[in-house]
């Protein structure tokens, strides 16, 4: 297996320090309450380890949306009242590092600012890593920089789906080949097969010459190299809907012009199922349906093979990681990604602009 080696919190001197840490409380708060507070409690570990280990102060460093300046709904006021009601370790959160402009810009003198609030750094924020933000990488050029415990266990466990056991099964969902083409050419050259729903799915169906009606696809047609691929698996049926209706099943080449794909069949979803049953380990990222929309089905299916199954597992994504928690699993067998779009950067390079700062 591949290894990597960073600089851990665990390894700090954190006594009588003040230390700045960089979360991903990132988070969905609706009508003034966290509604899915996944990420927060990921931090828990790092910030327990560093009261006991008698820090003076923990600072906590977050983005919240994509606020214009500063707007009230970005808060993260409701972050904070949440927090302490998960934990009894003291801690000072920082205002929404996206009310100024210069933490998207990687700014020195923004970086510089931060630094003054801290004597070392922590990043625990592995969802954020793959963006070369001032948090993330400017202010950790300036202190005595770590990785916290979240960060550490996601490079783990990444780097063992860089190089799985097998039989190794990929599934990969809701995205687009015109971005995701390098991810698909490299998990085709280390998993025996990859499972493509979602939008990504219909790009497939379409560039292998099925109908995919008034579906959302990418703009730019797979290339003959990856829809050719008999290890690319598409879907065998469909659930569609048509303008006003309700839904039906759909074998792949039936979609009529009229009608959007909204989910794999029930078909694929048993087929799908039976080789996550066969695996031994099984990287997936995204939902097969709109799940959003309530199209569930297909993505909860494979989700109840997962966690049935003796197989290992890494997955990562908001609507998958949501499917999983809906069911008991054991986690050291089942890896639950803070990353969604960091977690398919590292599985690219093998690395993020945020992990390579924090190397020995």
């Amino acid at each position: 297996m591949r290894k990597m080696t960073l600089r851990s919190v665990k390894e700090a001197d954190v006594a009588g320090k003040r230390v700045l840490v960089r979360v991903d409380f990132n988070v969905d708060v609706v009508n003034g309450k966290v509604v899915d507070d996944f990420r927060i409690r990921a931090a828990l570990p790092t910030l327990e380890l560093l009261h006991k280990g008698e820090a003076k102060k923990i600072v906590l460093l977050s983005h919240l949306g994509r606020p214009q300046g500063r707007d009230p709904q970005f808060d993260l006021v409701p972050v904070e009242k949440h927090l302490r009601e998960l934990t009894t370790v003291p801690f000072e959160l920082h205002e929404n590092l996206r009310f100024d402009v210069r933490e998207e810009k990687n700014d020195p003198e923004f970086a510089r600012q931060l630094a003054e609030l801290g004597d070392l750094y922590v990043n625990d924020a592995f969802a954020d890593s793959h963006r070369e933000h001032t948090s993330i990488v400017g202010l950790a050029a300036l202190l005595p920089s770590y990785a916290g415990l979240n960060l550490e266990s996601e490079v783990e466990h990444l780097l063992q789906a860089l190089s799985p056991s097998h039989p190794a099964l990929a599934i990969i969902g809701g995205a687009k080949f015109e971005t995701k083409e390098p991810l698909l050419q490299k998990l085709l050259s280390t998993y025996n097969k990859v499972l493509l729903g979602g939008v990504l799915g219909n790009d497939l169906l379409k560039a292998r010459g099925l109908p995919v009606g008034t579906s959302l696809v990418a703009g730019v047609i797979a290339p003959t190299s990856l829809a050719g691929n008999e290890r690319l698996l598409s879907p065998v049926d469909l659930i569609v809907v048509g303008e006003g209706k309700g839904g039906r099943t759909s074998q792949t080449g039936d979609v009529r012009a009229s009608e959007k794909i909204v989910d794999i069949g029930p078909q694929t979803a048993e087929a799908w199922s039976k080789e996550i049953a066969g695996a031994q380990f099984v990287l997936w990222n995204g939902p097969m349906g709109v799940y959003e929309a309530g199209h569930t089905s297909g993505t909860d299916a494979l989700a109840t093979a997962i966690t049935n199954s003796a197989c290992r597992a890494v997955i990562g994504g908001g609507d998958t990681i949501a499917a999983i928690m809906k069911h008991t699993f054991d986690p050291e067998k089942v890896f639950l990604s803070t990353g969604g779009g960091a977690m398919l950067q590292f599985l690219i390079d093998g690395t993020l602009p945020g992990i390579e700062i924090l190397k020995k």
